[in-house]
């Protein structure tokens, strides 16, 4: 934790303009759970939190630059890129990020839920990240796993030595399984050192935890500093 610390300061002080501190990758869920108002609701969620002041100024509190990407998922073979890796290196490379999400369609709306395969498309996608210092992907999903492999098969078969995986839950509760969705992400979602989780009380509150979850994750002296929740209890 010092050590990440202390080489973030080093990266930042010996070459603003080439060093990356963090790729975030965000991983958005259009399972045929998520209707079309709840998915309008999570893409102006989105671009609503990487817009708003707090989150730019968490983008930009130091020189050294963040990589963001964005890519929604649902099936076992229904993956699609957002928004490409992108350097945010300038308020208007934020604000063109937002855009290319805000003008993004939905490419799926009826497959499951197959978060396994999501997540080592996730890993695939961090192989062609540029180089940073840190590496997170943010799973953001309203059910849980219900096609293929699971979470923790996919963190046995694909690299994520280095990866942090945060989590997004949108807390619908409409069924009954989906009052566990807390502990599923809790118990099966979140790795790395310092992994934790937003929790979103419906879509209408997606905006609300994004916001939340972005601030923490940018903010410089959080990254490579927090107790991992599933430590904490």
């Amino acid at each position: 934790m010092v050590r990440a610390a202390a080489l973030l300061v080093a990266l930042c002080a010996a070459s603003p303009a080439a060093a990356c501190r963090l790729a975030l990758l965000l991983a958005l869920d259009v399972s045929s759970s998520v209707d079309a108002t709840e998915d309008q609701l999570q893409r102006g969620g989105l671009v609503a939190a990487l817009t708003s002041p707090e989150v730019r100024a968490a983008f930009f509190a130091v020189d050294a630059p963040v990589a963001l990407a964005v890519f929604e998922w649902s099936g076992r073979y229904n993956q699609e890129v957002v928004l490409d890796w992108t350097l945010i290196d300038s308020p208007a490379a934020l604000l063109s990020a937002a855009e290319t999400v805000a003008a993004s369609k939905r490419s799926h709306n009826e497959f499951p839920t197959a978060m396994g395969y999501a997540l080592g498309y996730g890993a695939e996608m961090l192989r062609r990240a540029p180089h940073c210092l840190n590496e997170t992907i943010d799973m953001a999903g309203d059910g849980q796993n219900n096609e293929g492999f699971g979470p923790r098969l996919a963190y046995k078969e694909f690299d994520f030595a280095n990866v942090t995986v945060n989590g997004l839950v949108v807390n619908a509760a409409e069924f009954a399984s989906e009052t566990q969705l807390i502990e599923f992400y809790r118990n099966e979602v979140l790795w790395g050192p310092g992994a934790f989780m937003e929790v979103a009380q419906g879509f209408e509150d997606y905006e609300r935890a994004m916001r939340r979850k972005l601030e923490r994750e940018l903010t410089p002296p959080v990254i490579g500093g927090l107790i991992d929740e599933r430590q904490a209890g």
